[in-house]
């Protein structure tokens, strides 16, 4: 008997059967899904990850210290790295490399914060190399730095709020009580969703006595005391006034540093002990070799990662008879050992992120530190209150101690001694508690009058902190004498010395004079591939490679100094030098120009065209017999951008350009066959490059402008045919005399 075939499921579903929501399109608004789906998303990183406060720290950081601070790690020994991350855990809902790559970061061993928090122990990595990787957390310890002492100052005497934790079974604090702007004395960077926050560090002395100027005069000009930012790994800051001032002023801009070196004779090698903090070992490494490799600098024999227990090291090895401050100036330039770093003081305040300069900042931060003072003297307060009434109510007790004895001893319940009590001395309960819990050893006069002495000094102790709550300039004092403390204790001196950029101002021509000059010829195909040759190549060798179907369309003669500029088919133009090819012979294919410089996917080079002063102007030909004139130096740049968007105007198609030195004349040639002899002298120079230029050639119908090229004599039999009066012109149609047999269109 046959086996019985197994029904599909949904083919033995009844006809009136059916899945619910199956096939159905749920039409959702754009902006409801956002509001409700991302932006809980946004805040969370903002408000919970991304973004610094006030006390100077991110809730991971903030989480982590308090949990060592919590395991007694400020003055214990240093315990496994594993027992932090795993105690963290219950403050911190993430993953455990998570929250151990926090503590690498602000442990000492890392090296990069300028006052690390945590005393570590073992291979922590180093913040300038990406290669030299952590330890696992099982392998290394750590323990509190003694600085960190000054984050839980008084914590524990309501300076600040508390919080339940993510499973409300523990507290944390919300902001940690600082006793000094930690804000501003250690580097803190962080990319949320849609902003960001990059803190330089700053010198501890420095900052400290910027803050106590500002308590005193809110006017204190601030670069007077807080020269520059101050960095761990050290370096060179070329300094300039104007652009720190504006730092401070708007808590966004961007500085210069650069890596200190010394020449070591002996070797004939250049040795970098320190580096920009915004880069590694590695990337200036790869960044010399790349140099190398294409010949751009040719100086260098060897450079090598020399990392050992004294530190940071790079040594590059010279040839024979090289200046190195020459060198450096050349690599300065080049490489990212002179490198930006750039400042976004952007910082949450009462959950509000906010860019602020250094001045409101730190006023943002006192006001902070004011609050926390009055909370923890507003607490001793109160405490000292609650034990001058106890106190009273022992005096009292002092005048008939056996009365008291005698009270207790009769009463007959336990209950009601209490009670028994106040009613014979006339004290609360309170009080009349704190009697009864006293021991019978400190029963006797002697131990009474000792506590009793205590009530003048508490009198006067809460007279003293009732006038501090009530007098600002007080609150004042107590934080400048702290930040005094904090100063003298954790101060050093300055690590990243100041180079003055007046005093390094480069000479260009002396950089320049790096690449060597010398005459050489650029083909440039149809196809975008570049050739630089030099004369002796080729005179060896004339015959090109190319690719089939392709031609050379420009040859130029220039020398190895002179600036490149592709034009393209997306109205842009990228530039280069002709230094950054290497010379090649005419037996090779070249370089592919859209690859080299990084060309938009799709983009092709139409037009090169060689410079060394940006002299001439260029012609820009469109297919509706419009012709723009602009001069060459519009595309000159003080900096080294790589590319320009709108070199010319993108409403019509590009037919053809010209680099012109001076006027001349140009051919036009339209799809209607007829032919327009044009001098650029009669077309007025344009300001802008994007101009859609003037109309030359009028063109009927859906007839355009095909071609064009310059025009030299011998061209045409009769140029004058073509020469018209006035433009705009139709032009003319051509005769076989002008073109013999050519009559047709290339």
């Amino acid at each position: 008997m046959a086996k019985k075939k197994k029904e599909n499921t949904l083919d033995s579903l009844p006809e009136n059967a059916h899945i619910a929501g199956a096939g159905l399109i749920d039409d959702q608004n754009i902006t409801e899904t956002l509001e409700s789906n991302y932006m809980p998303y946004a805040m969370s990183v903002i408000m919970s990850r991304a973004i610094p406060e006030i006390d100077g720290f991110k809730p991971s950081h903030r989480k982590l210290l308090y949990t060592m601070y919590r395991m007694g790690l400020l003055t214990g020994a240093r315990t496994k790295s594993a027992n932090i991350v795993g105690e963290t855990m219950k403050l911190n809902p993430h993953g455990d490399a998570a929250i151990y790559e926090t503590m690498v970061r602000l442990s000492r061993g890392y090296q990069a914060l300028l006052h690390p928090y945590v005393d570590s122990k073992g291979n922590f990595g180093r913040a300038y190399s990406s290669d030299m990787e952590y330890a696992a957390s099982r392998y290394t310890e750590a323990k509190l730095e003694p600085i960190a002492a000054e984050l839980f100052h008084d914590i524990d005497k309501d300076t600040v709020d508390f919080v339940d934790n993510y499973d409300s079974t523990m507290k944390e604090p919300t902001l940690l009580p600082v006793t000094f702007p930690t804000i501003l004395v250690n580097s803190n960077i962080g990319i949320a969703v849609g902003m960001a926050s990059s803190i330089c560090s700053f010198n501890l002395r420095e900052l400290c006595e910027t803050t106590i100027a500002l308590m005193k005069n809110p006017q204190h000009e601030i670069s007077s005391t807080l020269l520059a930012p101050d960095f761990p790994g050290g370096g060179r800051i070329i300094y300039q006034r104007d652009v720190m001032e504006n730092i401070y002023e708007t808590g966004r801009g961007s500085f210069k540093m650069r890596a200190v070196w010394k020449y070591d004779k002996k070797f004939n090698c250049i040795d970098i002990t320190e580096i920009p903090q915004s880069t590694t070992i590695e990337a200036i490494i790869s960044k010399i070799v790349d140099l190398v490799k294409s010949g751009k600098v040719r100086d260098i024999s060897d450079v090598r990662n020399e990392i050992g227990l004294s530190g940071l090291k790079i040594t590059i090895d010279l040839k024979r008879g090289v200046d190195p401050n020459r060198l450096m100036n050349r690599l300065f330039a080049l490489t990212p050992l002179e490198d930006s770093f750039s400042c976004n003081f952007n910082v949450l305040i009462a959950g509000v992120p906010r860019v602020m300069g250094v001045r409101e900042l730190l006023g943002e931060w006192i006001a902070f530190r004011t609050e926390c003072v009055r909370r923890r003297v507003f607490y001793e307060l109160s405490k000292a209150k609650d034990k001058l009434h106890l106190l009273r109510g022992l005096e009292k007790i002092l005048l008939d101690i056996d009365k008291a004895i005698s009270i207790i001893r009769s009463t007959d319940e336990e209950g009601e001694v209490v009670p028994n009590l106040m009613i014979g001395f006339g004290i609360d309960e309170i009080q009349a508690e704190y009697v009864a819990d006293i021991k019978l050893r400190h029963l006797n006069r002697e131990y009474i009058l000792k506590r009793t002495k205590e009530i003048e000094l508490l009198k006067a102790n809460i007279e003293d902190m009732e006038s501090i709550l009530k007098n600002p300039a007080r609150v004042k004092a107590i934080i400048i004498r702290e930040l005094q403390e904090v100063a003298k204790k954790y101060g050093k001196e300055r690590r990243s010395e100041l180079l003055y950029a007046s005093d390094i101002e480069q000479n260009e021509a002396e950089i320049e004079e790096e690449v060597p000059d010398y005459p050489c010829t650029l083909f440039f195909t149809a196809e975008g591939y570049f050739k630089k040759i030099t004369p002796q190549s080729l005179r060896m060798s004339n015959v090109h490679k190319l690719k089939e179907g392709d031609r050379i369309t420009q040859t130029i003669e220039a020398t190895n100094r002179c600036e490149l500029l592709f034009f393209t088919d997306k109205a842009s133009v990228y530039k280069s030098k002709v230094s950054d090819f290497s010379d090649t012979k005419a037996s090779v294919l070249g370089d592919y120009a859209a690859s080299t410089l990084g060309f938009d996917e799709g983009e092709n080079a139409v037009y090169m065209v060689t410079t060394s002063d940006y002299s001439g102007y260029m012609v820009f030909l469109f297919e509706n017999g419009k012709v723009a004139k602009v001069e060459l130096s519009a595309y000159a740049t003080k900096t080294n951008r790589r590319k320009l968007k709108g070199a010319y105007s993108d409403k019509v198609p590009l037919v053809a350009a010209f680099h012109m030195q001076q006027d001349g004349e140009i051919l036009l040639y339209a799809s209607s066959g007829r032919r327009l002899l044009v001098h650029t002298g009669a077309l007025s120079v344009k300001a802008t490059r994007s101009t859609q230029g003037v109309q030359v050639m009028t063109l009927k119908g859906k007839h355009k402008l095909v071609k064009a090229e310059l025009f030299e004599e011998g061209m045409l039999a009769n140029p004058n045919r073509y020469r018209k009066k006035a433009l705009p012109a139709a032009g003319s149609m051509p005769q076989p005399e002008d073109f013999g047999e050519q009559l047709k269109l290339e």
